[in-house]
């Protein structure tokens, strides 16, 4: 167990294995960190990997926080280390990634971000988040993520009946989807934000599946023409889960992505088969 104190007082916590130089792990929603376990793994061969576990996902924490008080957890650990790290975040863990390297440009030798949301042309939530609200506040949490997989992630109504299910059923779930929602709207506090990252100064590499809905890759599209220096590499046959279905070859991507900064190889647009 890694732990530091930040801003506010509140305890971060993560979880910390291998050595070498370091990657810091932002995961996305619905995830304590247990779903990087095998992708951390992997990395821990030649680095030193921090896997947080985000204040939002603290489920021994109250509910609800801003993206500004987990970019200060973030701050917390990158200070504790005293060392530039690649920071890697994925889904609503890769937005907070970017706001990470925007504000913290010294922080970073790199980022790599797997399909961060990042609002387009309307907000994460938007005007589904109310009610999925509702649906949390009414002890129905089966029917929150229901309506965040098929509104908000844009998943087949089919596909997000049976997410719905499978959370109602399973006690835990049933607590964190109360933590995804209050994610989307801590997300949708920051408004439209494409146009910060045109400050972020670290290379980025931008990783998306093409099974992922379509939605997804735009975004990666849009943040690699605001970013001053960055590379979009596609996972073939993977969708947006791709450390539970290839953990190797996304730990392989970042290892690689990782060297090649570190010596100072120019970065390539490419596909990754």
């Amino acid at each position: 167990m890694f732990t530091v104190i930040s801003a506010d007082g509140t305890e971060v916590q993560a979880q910390a294995c291998g050595a070498g130089p370091t990657i810091l792990i932002l995961p996305p929603g619905m995830d304590d960190g247990a779903g990087y376990r095998k992708v951390a793994g992997a990395l821990a061969e030649r680095h030193r990997v921090i896997v947080l576990h985000r204040r939002q996902y603290r489920l021994d924490l109250p509910a609800g926080c801003s993206f500004a008080d987990e970019v200060a957890d973030v701050k917390a650990v990158v200070d504790l280390l005293g060392e530039k790290v690649l920071i890697f975040g994925h889904s609503s863990g890769g937005y907070l990634a970017s706001e990470c390297l925007a504000a913290m440009p010294w922080a970073f030798h790199a980022g790599a971000i797997y399909e961060p949301p990042v609002p387009l042309h309307r907000l994460v939530g938007g005007e589904f988040l109310p009610s999925a609200q509702r649906a949390v506040a009414a002890g129905r949490p089966g029917r929150a993520m229901q309506i965040f997989t098929r509104d908000m992630v844009e998943l087949p109504a089919w596909h997000a009946r049976l997410i719905g299910v499978f959370v109602s059923l399973v006690p835990k779930m049933r607590k964190m989807a109360a933590r995804q929602i209050a994610d989307v709207a801590a997300m949708d506090a920051l408004g439209f934000r494409l146009s910060n990252f045109d400050r972020v100064s670290a290379p980025v590499l931008l990783i998306g599946g093409d099974r992922s809905p379509g939605h997804l890759n735009a975004r990666l599209d849009a943040l690699r023409n605001v970013l001053q220096k960055s590379e979009q590499v596609v996972l073939r046959g993977q969708g947006h889960s791709a450390q539970m279905r290839a953990p190797q070859e996304l730990a392989a991507l970042i290892t690689e992505f990782y060297a090649r900064i570190t010596a100072g190889v120019p970065q390539q647009r490419k596909f990754h088969d």
